[in-house]
């Protein structure tokens, strides 16, 4: 499995998604959580699918791409993850980066609060990115499932029920 831009986000919100997803456990198509998410992003911008166009990069789809803006549009159902969502889309910039397209910025959309938060890649986090793939390389060989985290967003996660189901 080509490593994505969803395997960077998991490996900011949780080692043990990331290692289950990596190995072929994909626990996604039976959230609620992720069908309402896919809901929000085809049914709250309903024109700008006529203006820019997802991009498939390196196995890495981009929600809409902004071709004469070079902006990348990313879609998000909550807010409460911002930190995951911004290394999504710095990562989406890199891609396009070590493709030749320089200059490329992004925008993280959050229609139901109505908010929006500008992403740029910087030097320094290309660096980090180039380090997270070693270590989401490195984690994911690893046979060793790591192990659960006790957070509060866990109980919102899609893998809730695969780790907790013998605590309930």
């Amino acid at each position: 499995m080509p490593l994505t831009a969803t395997h960077i986000a998991y490996y900011h919100l949780c080692r043990r998604k990331l290692w289950l997803f990596a190995n072929g456990i994909t626990m996604e198509h039976t959230s609620d959580l992720v069908a309402d998410g896919r809901f929000i992003h085809e049914n709250s911008y309903e024109r700008r699918a006529d203006k820019f166009s997802e991009v498939e990069i390196d196995g890495s789809k981009i929600d809409f791409y902004d071709a004469k803006n070079k902006v990348i549009h990313e879609t998000k159902r909550s807010a409460a993850r911002e930190v995951a969502h911004g290394w999504q889309v710095k990562y989406y910039i890199y891609l396009l980066k070590k493709s030749g397209i320089e200059g490329v910025s992004g925008k993280i959309e959050y229609p139901v609060f109505h908010q929006c938060t500008d992403v740029l890649l910087t030097q320094d986090d290309e660096i980090y990115i180039e380090k997270t793939i070693r270590n989401i390389e490195e984690l994911t060989a690893s046979p060793a499932c790591p192990p659960k985290i006790e957070k509060k967003k866990c109980r919102y996660c899609s893998y809730f029920d695969f780790c907790w189901s013998e605590e309930y």
